[in-house]
């Protein structure tokens, strides 16, 4: 991905577009002409790790020495029903939304079970245990399907960086701008779900804190071994909201720096300073702060949970046709201008890293574009089930 700075814009060109081909890329650049503050705006910026597995050097192993946080919440296996309702679908206000969260749309939801709280890494290990399921963070990475998200005649990369890993975040002592995020996610050989931040990290104190470094095949396979699914974008909306009407937030629109700890969130300089007024540096554990309405937890911050939709930026405007939309599924495929060969989820609630002055999705309206094959230090989910 090559990065170019004009008159306050950014220009972002694909890797995928030939350097030779003139026309394609005079179109890509009126295509994906994307306004600075939006960039910033957004950890969009870091959707996969193909970039970083190919251009990063010196990948680190990182310790987890100052992350590590004690068990002080109890968790359960418990869904609750989420009760049948219309609701206006995407952003009612202007405060940190983005042009993929319109336009505003009537929706229905039917009724569906919802687990409570995100997947726990207790949750996951049981899985694993009794299915002896391998997640994509834990298999060499397969070149011949890598490369065909990169330019044509890239080079292979090291041996070394095909080998198992995943995305980790890295708190940097300095950060020239908030567009590179290379200065914060790290490419890192042997993180996983179990091996959070790295190889010689681990799950042990972290049992309810939320799994990560979870792909949508890790998400889908775990539904299905308990005999439920992933949320539709339309379900998992309907249920953070709590049945609210037009609010900024799932508990209102009381800002989140504001009053009591409402979510785990970014509390200081992003991504230089973390304060910890929420308690807690990278993940909390599930249930630690105040439910919603539906009686469901961490529909904000902690970790971005996956959706089953397809990411289209443009999907919302295809549904103002309808007076009226009835558990809509998403669109028939991806659509992703700037990774077009790349496939792309939802992913919804924003993360421990959501800060305003840099991604403020823990609103209910906020989406985001997530490879399917990429995991990261800062993606889970929760499940659903029919009624």
């Amino acid at each position: 991905m090559i990065t170019f700075f004009k008159n306050s814009t950014i220009i972002v060109l694909l890797s995928i577009i030939s350097c030779t081909n003139n026309e394609e890329t005079k179109e890509a650049k009126e295509i994906l002409k994307i306004k600075q503050y939006e960039v910033k705006k957004c950890c969009e910026n870091i959707t996969s790790r193909t970039n970083l597995i190919v251009n990063q050097k010196n990948n680190k192993t990182l310790n987890d020495s100052i992350y590590v946080e004690s068990i002080d919440s109890i968790y359960t296996d418990s869904m609750v029903v989420i009760e049948q309702g219309i609701f206006s679908m995407g952003a009612s206000d202007q405060n940190g939304a983005l042009n993929r969260e319109y336009p505003i749309h009537k929706v229905k939801v039917n009724s569906f079970l919802m687990d409570i709280h995100e997947v726990t890494n207790a949750q996951f290990k049981t899985f694993i245990d009794e299915s002896g399921y391998i997640t994509t963070a834990e298999k060499k990475i397969d070149w011949e399907v890598l490369k065909k998200q990169l330019p044509k005649n890239t080079p292979k990369p090291d041996d070394k960086l095909l080998e198992p890993g995943s995305l980790v975040f890295s708190m940097p002592n300095e950060v020239s701008s908030l567009i590179d995020f290379s200065q914060w996610w790290k490419w890192t050989k042997g993180a996983s779900w179990k091996h959070p931040n790295g190889p010689n990290s681990s799950i042990i104190g972290l049992e309810n804190h939320p799994v990560v470094h979870i792909s949508y095949q890790d998400a889908v396979e775990y539904a299905k071994w308990y005999g439920k699914r992933l949320p539709t974008e339309a379900e998992w909306e309907w249920a953070a909201r709590g049945g609210l009407k037009n609010k900024i937030y799932p508990w209102g629109n009381e800002n989140v720096n504001k009053g009591e700890a409402k979510c785990n969130f970014w509390s200081g300089n992003f991504p230089l300073e973390n304060n910890k007024k929420d308690g807690y540096l990278l993940t909390a554990p599930v249930m630690n702060y105040p439910a919603n309405k539906y009686g469901l937890y961490d529909m904000a911050g902690n970790v971005w949970e996956i959706c089953s939709d397809w990411y289209d930026a443009n999907y919302y405007s295809s549904l103002m046709k309808n007076t009226l939309t009835t558990d809509p599924k998403g669109p028939k495929t991806w659509k992703y201008p700037r990774e077009p060969n790349d496939p792309k989820k939802v992913v919804r609630g924003g993360s421990f890293l959501c800060n305003d002055s840099y991604c403020s999705s823990y609103r209910a309206s906020a989406r985001m574009p997530y490879s399917k094959d990429t995991g990261m230090s800062h993606t889970g989910f929760r499940c659903v089930k029919d009624i």
